[in-house]
C-alpha cells in the first residue's frame, strides 16, 4: 500500500522505521506537527519524526491544522491507501479521515477500551495496572473509540516509569502496526468493535496532577513518581521552592514519620507518607541539575522534623 505516516515525538520513530523497512509498503510522505521552540534559546526545532523522514528523503508535511486546505489538497494528490498514525498530536477532521481509501489506523499504547486519551501509559502506571499493552484501531471521530485490528500485551514491572514502559511499547507496537498494515492489504485482518464495558479515560497529566500528596499511602506516592517520570515530573515543595522527585522507593520497615516529614542520614533521605516512608533516591532542586537525594540533603542541612509539601 501507499502510506502517509502521521506522528510527532520520539516514541513514533520506531513505527516509522518499521514501515520504512517493509518491502510491502511505500511511505510516500510524513505528516507531523510544526517545528516548535526548544532549549534555552527557544529556537524552532523539527519533530523527531520530521528529522527521521528527512534523513530518509521523504516528503514532510507540517500543517498548522489538519483541516488546512493546502494540506488536504496535497494529501489528495498523494492519494494514500492508508495513513498509519502514532502520537501525531492533533485531531483529524472528517475531511482528512475521508482521504485514504482504507482510513487512518492509529497505534495506541493501551488495551482499548481502557485508557482512551492522551496519556494512557502514565495513567496505567499511576493506577497500578499489572498488565497493559498496545492496540491498532481505525480512527473515527470519537476519542480512541474506533474498531480494533490487533493488540499486544506488556507487563508493567514494579519499578517501571512511564518512560520505561512507553519505550518498550513503542518498539513492540512498531511490529504490531507493520503487521496491521500487512493484514489490511491482504484482506486477512478485519477491525472489531470495542466492547461497551471497561472504558477508562487517560487525559493529559498536568503539572498540578504531578504534585505529590504526602498524606496518601506510600504505594500511591510511588506510582505518582513513576507515572510522572520523565514528564511532567513529580514534585513537591521544600522551603518555598519546587523540588522535583526523579526516583524514589517505598521503605516498608519505617512508619515513624508523619506525612511529609523528612529524615536524612549519611546515605539516605526518607519522607513520611500516609502509611510507611518513601526513600528519595534522586531529586532536582529548582534551577539546578538532578542530584542524589543524600547529596541534596547534606547541602540544604535538613532540620529534624522539617517537612516537604508546605
Amino acid at each position: 500500500m501507499k502510506l502517509v505516516f502521521a506522528g510527532t515525538p520520539e516514541v513514533a520513530v520506531p513505527a516509522l522505521d518499521a514501515l520504512l523497512a517493509s518491502d510491502r509498503h511505500e511511505v510516500a510522505a510524513v505528516v507531523t506537527r510544526p517545528d516548535a521552540p526548544a532549549g534555552r534559546g527557544r529556537h524552532l526545532v523539527a519533530s523527531p519524526v520530521a528529522e527521521r523522514a528527512e534523513e530518509a528523503g521523504i516528503e514532510v508535511l507540517k500543517p498548522a491544522r489538519p483541516r488546512d486546505e493546502d494540506f488536504l489538497a496535497r494529501l489528495r494528490e498523494i492519494a494514500p491507501d492508508c495513513c498509519p498514525v502514532v502520537a501525531y498530536g492533533a485531531l483529524l477532521p472528517r475531511t482528512a479521515l475521508d482521504v485514504p481509501a482504507r482510513g487512518w489506523v492509529n497505534l495506541h499504547f493501551s488495551l482499548l477500551p481502557a485508557w482512551r486519551g492522551a496519556a494512557p501509559v502514565q495513567h496505567a502506571v499511576m493506577a497500578g495496572d499489572e498488565v497493559t499493552g498496545a492496540a491498532t484501531f481505525l480512527i473515527e471521530e470519537g476519542l480512541d473509540s474506533g474498531p480494533v485490528y490487533g493488540v499486544l500485551t506488556e507487563e508493567v514491572r514494579p519499578t517501571d516509569t512511564s518512560g520505561d514502559l512507553l519505550t518498550r511499547l513503542a518498539f513492540a507496537g512498531a511490529g504490531l502496526l507493520s503487521a496491521t498494515m500487512d493484514g489490511i492489504e491482504d484482506g486477512t485482518l478485519h477491525a472489531v468493535r470495542q466492547p461497551a464495558e471497561g472504558i477508562t479515560l487517560a487525559p493529559k497529566i498536568t503539572v498540578e496532577d504531578a504534585q505529590v500528596q504526602w498524606s496518601a499511602p506510600a504505594l500511591r506516592v510511588d506510582r505518582v513518581v513513576r507515572g510522572c517520570t520523565p514528564a511532567p515530573g513529580a514534585w513537591t515543595v521544600f522551603r518555598g521552592e519546587r523540588l522535583k522527585l526523579i526516583q524514589a522507593v517505598p521503605t516498608l520497615d519505617r512508619t515513624d514519620l508523619a506525612p511529609g516529614e523528612l529524615s536524612a542520614g549519611k546515605n539516605h533521605v526518607h519522607v513520611g507518607t500516609g502509611s510507611h516512608a518513601i526513600e528519595l533516591l534522586w531529586v532536582q532542586p529548582q534551577g539546578k541539575k538532578p542530584m542524589r537525594a543524600a547529596d541534596w540533603a547534606r547541602g540544604v542541612r535538613i532540620v529534624p522534623g522539617e517537612l516537604v509539601g508546605i
